[in-house]
């Protein structure tokens, strides 16, 4: 379904429900926005924007709206404008804009379907990285949440099937479907190293499955998700030939929570594969690896501190990076292979709806950055520091 006629349709369900519902239904309807700014200065390399120099092209700006037409059909959507340096530009974006149809729905077991632009349910934070509120710090861990690819992780147009089991010990939950990934400059970015003359788009549909355990008070929750998709490259008069790229994505989650604190541990393991691009880019396989632990303290309701350590990998075969320098003559240099970082930061509510931030990271390696801020592996710095500040406001 294309996301124009997904636009259609859903404001043809709102139209419709104020035409033919009762007039009370428009009590039903919630608007909710954000916003947030952000300063990132870097002693080394460029991350969302010439952080060097101090960066505040870090700009986030968000409203949605929801409205329960009736006890089985829910509507939603939310238009984002993210400015992050070369990555995103601030042109306002379709985040998500899905209808959530309940088929069944009793005190022990919940089953529906959702279709339109569809989060996707992958990792304890994807389906919420868009708010900064629900984040743990200022940046997701990016080893697992990628932040040069964020959309095409973010969210697919097609639809998903849930099922909801609600017992005396806990609750399980299934997520399963497909549709077409979101695709941008950015990915070809990232996986095929430059802004060739062409387009790096979806290849069929992805497939994405996940299932869920939560206690009932969600004090433990364990999770395992994952996702099937193929990209194709449409090469242009002068470009790489129409090859592909093959991804698998998986992710096992861990969280535990007390009143005081929180533990947070995640496992991605990313499965590529380029074939057909020409004798310049040979076929290859590669599987990325990340992983982190996080704590969060409350050490007041206003008040918590963040910790975390990360390590991710472009290939979990060759660690050190060695064997993919030697792929590139040596322009791209090992450690453009690997990151490893460690983060704390400091977050203050100040009230309900005003929230400031603090995080300092100390990275050894580049793997996390994306090659459309930093064209020129030779310019990179193998350690290098990353503070941060930001300001949010909801409504």
């Amino acid at each position: 379904m294309g996301i124009r006629r997904l636009v259609i349709t859903l404001l043809a369900a709102f139209s419709a429900a104020g035409l033919h519902a009762e007039e009370s239904v428009w009590d039903r309807l919630q608007i909710h926005g954000f916003a947030s700014q952000g300063a990132v200065n870097t002693s080394d390399n460029r991350f969302f924007g010439d952080s060097n120099n101090t960066s505040f092209d870090f700009t986030e700006l968000g409203v949605n709206a929801s409205l329960q037409f009736n006890p089985s059909i829910l509507l939603s959507a939310q238009l984002l404008s993210r400015r992050t340096g070369d990555l995103y530009d601030g042109t306002p974006a379709l985040d998500y804009a899905l209808a959530d149809v309940t088929f069944a729905s009793t005190m022990t077991h919940a089953l529906g379907l959702r279709v339109g632009r569809i989060k996707n349910p992958l990792g304890l934070y994807n389906e919420t990285r868009d708010v900064p509120f629900t984040h743990p710090g200022i940046f997701l861990p990016q080893v697992v949440y990628f932040d040069k690819v964020r959309n095409l992780m973010l969210a697919s147009d097609g639809l998903m099937f849930y099922d909801h089991l609600y017992g005396e010990t806990g609750n399980l939950s299934l997520t399963f479907g497909g549709g077409r990934a979101v695709n941008d400059e950015n990915v070809e970015w990232t996986y095929l190293g430059n802004n060739f003359d062409g387009d790096l788009e979806p290849n069929g549909l992805t497939r994405l499955v996940s299932l869920w355990y939560a206690t009932l008070d969600d004090r433990l929750k364990l999770g395992l998700g994952g996702a099937v998709l193929s990209m194709q490259f449409d090469p242009g008069a002068q470009s790489l030939l129409a090859g592909a790229t093959d991804l698998i994505y998986w992710i096992a989650s861990f969280q535990y929570n007390t009143e005081d604190w929180s533990l947070s541990a995640e496992y991605a393991r990313e499965s590529l594969e380029w074939h057909d691009y020409g004798p310049l880019n040979p076929d290859r396989k590669s599987t990325g690896e990340g992983y982190y632990l996080q704590g969060i303290y409350r050490i007041r309701p206003d008040l918590e501190l963040m910790l975390c350590y990360q390590e991710g990998f472009s290939d979990r075969k060759d660690r050190d990076g060695t064997r993919q320098s030697d792929l590139t003559g040596g322009f791209s240099p090992p450690f453009n292979s690997f990151s490893k970082i460690w983060s704390a930061g400091l977050r203050w509510d100040i009230d309900r709806h005003w929230m400031v931030r603090a995080e300092y990271q100390w990275n050894h390696g580049t793997f996390i950055l994306s090659p459309r801020e930093n064209p020129d592996p030779s310019q990179l710095q193998e350690d290098w520091s990353l503070f941060a500040v930001q300001a949010a406001f909801r409504f």
